[in-house]
């Protein structure tokens, strides 16, 4: 049997390490992306923020349908299933 037996805290990771950067974020009904500018226990905050309706395939360099939102937008951490750069 394998165990784990130290465990170690490794600060930058998760969506504090991805500050500053274009982040794609997968929720639970709607894809969001933009530019991250602020995170803390219940939301975070897209700088340039858009809706994606249709992702195309993943290897290209823009989304096939996203549509910009008016303003900064805030999004629950809670609803987001998963993170990270897909797009640049």
């Amino acid at each position: 049997m394998k165990k784990l037996v130290k465990v170690e805290e490794v600060s930058g990771e998760g969506l504090i390490g991805l500050l500053g950067e274009r982040v794609t974020l997968f929720c639970q009904i709607y894809i969001y992306t933009g530019k991250l500018i602020g995170v803390n226990d219940s939301f975070v905050l897209l700088e340039g923020a858009k809706v994606v309706y249709e992702t195309g395939a993943f290897t290209d360099k823009e989304y096939k349908d996203a549509q910009p939102l008016p303003n900064n937008w805030y999004v629950t951490t809670n609803s987001i299933e998963s993170f990270g750069i897909l797009k640049v």
